[in-house]
């Protein structure tokens, strides 16, 4: 459901002319057009446009803040390292490879951060740990900077490895904040120089609450995957297994379960996924965290393929929001119901709601916006606005990996029960699609805004960010279904 490239519409709207000249069909109009254009044929010429579309993707900047510290003694050596630091794109060939890694990385689902050596960190034993990797290590429950105290007595040292085609290689970790400055946080690994080079870029893979670092910058896992005594073959078929491992956990656990009825707790939309996790021993909590060792639980009646499913929750980015909070857009937009100030609504890419609100996308960002009508002109203001980085975030850290549970829903005595019937088990969401699904309307969003009448306190239980079942799909290719 992606936005066409708009050369590749261009393309198509050529051939299609085309077409009508020299009376031929779709098929050998395009690949007409190709060679007008250098390629063989369409396919080639598709490929060779998405290839151009990769290379585009700009690699993250080089993290020099060690360097700005007090305790770092920089002499005229050090100065003319620091000089000669990385400022261009990588080569054609590195990045394609880089990024060839990655999605295979992803296609196994395997989480991981990146990190870059600077020549001047490699003399130096220092790396700064950047926010991605630290946003990495506390969402795997590895390490928390924000929770160590400065100084090296409150260093943390352990083991890490290696990962080469040939070998495993054990070295040591340290993670930790200097004394100076704010404490940035840094991390190093012993002989790293003996791994990487400046510009590497080096992937940090948590398994077991160990790290294990992988050079995608030197290495083809598309290869090693095809070679039976690769040590990072066999690296990537033990971290696939220990995650099923959790997975088939679960399924077991779910199976015992729909071996009876489970007594609803509470009522309404909630109630199925509030008994679940009763039932599964799961306590009750505000966490946006996954509920079940790293697994999103999200349940629903087996009676409607229309209903929604929510991704996640998410707040705008409230400093470049034209309203600050949701009580300014209760306040502005809300309408009275039963004596209190609500805004109940959903909002959508494909037309305002009876609130006139409603959401574009612009470049990489989501904009709500309320619209009136003046003088048949068309009147826009802005309220709130999501950056994709933002939301891609949300998502990725709420949907690693989640089961989708449908149940039946009966009545025994009065009290409602749920039988367990099957479950969709769904992996790595692609990060990708978010914002084009969204545009396309598949994607929406529902305020749940309200006013207590009492008290005057305002509560919000989204934005949520909802997407219809039989469209789950779209986002998680990979999914198995199993019948309780």
């Amino acid at each position: 459901m992606s936005k066409e490239h708009p050369y590749i519409a261009y393309l198509k709207k050529q051939a299609k002319t085309l077409m009508k000249q020299k009376k031929i069909i779709n098929v050998r109009a395009l690949d007409e057009i190709a060679k007008q254009n250098g390629q063989s044929n369409c396919t080639s010429l598709i490929r060779e446009l998405d290839k151009n579309q990769k290379l585009k993707t700009p690699t993250t900047k080089i993290s020099k803040i060690f360097v700005q510290s007090d305790d770092i003694n920089l002499d005229n050596g050090d100065k003319k390292l620091l000089a000669n630091e990385r400022k261009d794109e990588l080569s054609q060939g590195i990045k394609l490879n880089i990024l060839e890694n990655q999605k295979i990385l992803a296609s196994h689902s395997i989480d991981y951060s990146i990190f870059e050596p600077t020549r001047t960190g490699l003399k130096k034993s220092i790396l700064d740990a950047t926010q991605p990797v630290r946003t990495h290590f506390e969402l795997a429950q590895f390490h928390c900077y924000s929770k160590q105290k400065q100084g090296s007595e409150f260093k943390r040292i352990m083991n890490a490895f290696f990962l080469s085609p040939t070998a495993i290689l054990q070295t040591k970790m340290s993670l930790y904040r200097p004394v100076t400055k704010n404490g940035d946080p840094r991390m190093w690994f012993t002989a790293l120089n003996t791994f990487a080079e400046a510009s590497d870029q080096i992937a940090i893979i948590i398994f077991n609450q160990v790290p294990y670092l992988l050079n995608l910058s030197k290495i083809k896992l598309q290869n090693e995957l095809q070679l039976p005594h690769s040590k990072i073959r066999k690296f990537i078929f033990e971290y696939t297994k220990q995650n099923n491992l959790i997975a088939d956990e679960l399924l077991t656990k779910l199976k015992i379960l729909a071996k009876k009825p489970i007594k609803a707790i509470g009522q309404g939309d909630t109630a199925v996924g509030m008994s679940i996790e009763r039932a599964l021993g799961i306590e009750p909590n505000s966490c946006k965290q996954p509920d079940y060792k790293g697994i999103e639980i999200k349940s629903g009646r087996k009676n409607n393929n229309n209903t929604r499913s929510t991704l996640f929750a998410q707040v705008a980015d409230w400093p470049n929001s034209n309203c600050k909070s949701s009580a300014e857009i209760l306040n502005n937009y809300g309408y009275q119901r039963n004596n209190e100030l609500k805004l109940y609504c959903t909002l959508s890419t494909q037309r305002k709601n009876s609130q006139g609100l409603k959401f574009e996308v612009i470049e990489d960002e989501l904009h709500e916006c309320h619209i009136t009508e003046k003088d048949d002109k068309e009147i826009k203001k802005p309220v709130a606005l999501w950056t994709g980085k933002m939301l891609r975030s949300r998502l990725h850290e709420k949907h690693s990996e989640t089961f989708w549970i449908e149940v039946v829903s009966t009545f025994i005595n009065g009290e409602e029960y749920f039988y367990l019937k099957s479950v969709i088990h769904t992996k790595m969401p692609l990060l990708n699609q978010l914002m084009p699904l969204i545009e396309n309307g598949i994607i929406t969003m529902d305020h749940l805004i309200k006013k207590n009448a009492k008290n005057n306190r305002i509560s919000e239980k989204g934005p949520l960010f909802k997407i219809n079942k039989k469209n789950l799909e779209l986002l998680f290719p990979k999914s198995v279904k199993y019948n309780l």
